[in-house]
C-alpha cells in the first residue's frame, strides 16, 4: 500500500498517520556478501556460512547496517511526496536491533509518520519504523527516521 501526497501541505496533513507495511523482501546471502564487498565488513558471521552454521545464531546474520540501510527501498513504497524539488536523509534516532537477520529471512517495514514539522524552505518528518522478520518473535529493527522535503 503505497500513500501519495502532492506537496508540504498534503505531507502535514498525515502526521499522525499509520503508513503501512511495505512488500517483503529477501536478504539473500548475495546481498550480505554485496555489503560486505562495499563496507569492508568481512567478518564470519556474514560472510563464512559455513562457520556461521556453527556460531550462536545458527547460519549467517545480515549486518546490522545493511538491515537499515533497507529501510529506504522499504519506505519509498509506503510514501510517496511528489511536487517537492528536494527530498534528503536527515538522521535517525534511536536505532536498535533485536533480532539478527538471518540469510534467506525475509524483512518488511511497518512505518507510521510520527510528526511533521516546519525547517527553512521545507518540512521535516519524523517516521517511526519496525522492520519485521517473517514468523520472527521479534524485529530486526526499531528506529525513528529523519528525512527533509524542500518546496
Amino acid at each position: 500500500m503505497s500513500v501519495t501526497v502532492n506537496g508540504l501541505d498534503e505531507l502535514k496533513k498525515l502526521s499522525g498517520s499509520d503508513l503501512g507495511t511495505s512488500e517483503w523482501i529477501e536478504v539473500t546471502q548475495d546481498r550480505i556478501g554485496t555489503f560486505a564487498d562495499a563496507t569492508g565488513d568481512h567478518q564470519w558471521i556474514h560472510v563464512d556460512p559455513e562457520r556461521a552454521a556453527a556460531g550462536p545464531f545458527g547460519a549467517p546474520i545480515a549486518h546490522g547496517y545493511l538491515t537499515l540501510s533497507l529501510f529506504i527501498p522499504l519506505f519509498t513504497e509506503l510514501l510517496d511526496v511528489q511536487g517537492v524539488t528536494t527530498k534528503v536523509n536527515y538522521g535517525l534516532n534511536k536505532v536498535r536491533f533485536p533480532s539478527p537477520v538471518k540469510a534467506g529471512s525475509r524483512i518488511r517495514l511497518a512505518a507510521r509518520l510520527a510528526e511533521v514539522e516546519e525547517v527553512p524552505g521545507g518540512v521535516q518528518i519524523a517516521v517511526d519504523g519496525t522492520i519485521e522478520i517473517e514468523g520472527g518473535a521479534k524485529p530486526a529493527a526499531v528506529l525513528q527516521s529523519l528525512s527533509r522535503f524542500y518546496a
